[in-house]
């Protein structure tokens, strides 16, 4: 089994590139799914978050609130509140790494033939990248991160340039991901692109997938 990273900043479109591979023939595991599993009510992560974060960041059901637990944990300079995302990351990681990794063990165990891809946003600033065979990494360019954000989230570009900004801050820049990346996919151009891209790093992949087998 190939075991393969998948990461990039804020929207520049490692869950498309994770669908595309997915369709290919590639097992996928999103890490934030994961996380989103961790974070409901009486599991260890969700009592932990809680008690370090409080009770504010829960809806009236008791569930995490995500964009308040996000604010709480990028903080507000402007309003003299400190970036508590370390902390957020210190309980989170672990348990995430953990699912991966038994994740990636049963997929070998149905598959030795298999490409297992794990899709997450932090793998070199959890210090994770060992783990993987090889590593990809999508970029694309500051300004469509903001308007792919503005999109998904459903804001307008001036509150959704100022969410990808806080958010970049807490992770590597695109530049010394490259620098450790197996494979970049630029997510720049058209859809056919990124496409054509994809299929290029997926036949190497199947290859060396098929050599460790």
């Amino acid at each position: 089994m190939l075991k393969v990273g998948l990461t990039g900043g804020i929207a520049a479109g490692k869950s498309l590139v994770g669908e595309m591979l997915a369709r290919m023939g590639a097992q996928v595991v999103q890490a934030d799914v994961l996380a989103h599993e961790l974070m409901q009510p009486r599991q260890p992560v969700y009592e932990e978050v809680v008690r370090r974060f409080g009770p504010g960041i829960l809806d009236r059901d008791g569930k995490v609130n995500r964009p308040r637990l996000a604010e709480a944990a990028f903080g507000n300079p402007a309003e003299g509140k400190a970036s508590r995302i370390k902390e957020l990351n210190q309980i989170v990681h672990p348990a995430v790494i953990k699912r991966e990794d038994e994740w990636m063990a049963e997929v070998g165990r149905r598959d030795s033939g298999a490409i297992a891809v794990v899709e997450a946003a932090l793998i070199l600033e959890a210090g994770a990248s060992e783990r993987f065979d090889r590593l990809i990494v999508v970029t694309c360019r500051a300004e469509q991160r903001v308007r792919r954000w503005a999109r998904k989230m459903k804001m307008d570009e001036e509150t959704a340039r100022a969410e990808v900004w806080r958010r970049m801050a807490a992770q590597l820049p695109d530049e010394k991901k490259v620098e450790v990346a197996d494979y970049v996919i630029d997510n720049s151009g058209s859809l056919d692109d990124t496409q054509q891209q994809v299929r290029e790093v997926f036949a190497k992949l199947r290859d060396e997938a098929g050599a460790k087998d």
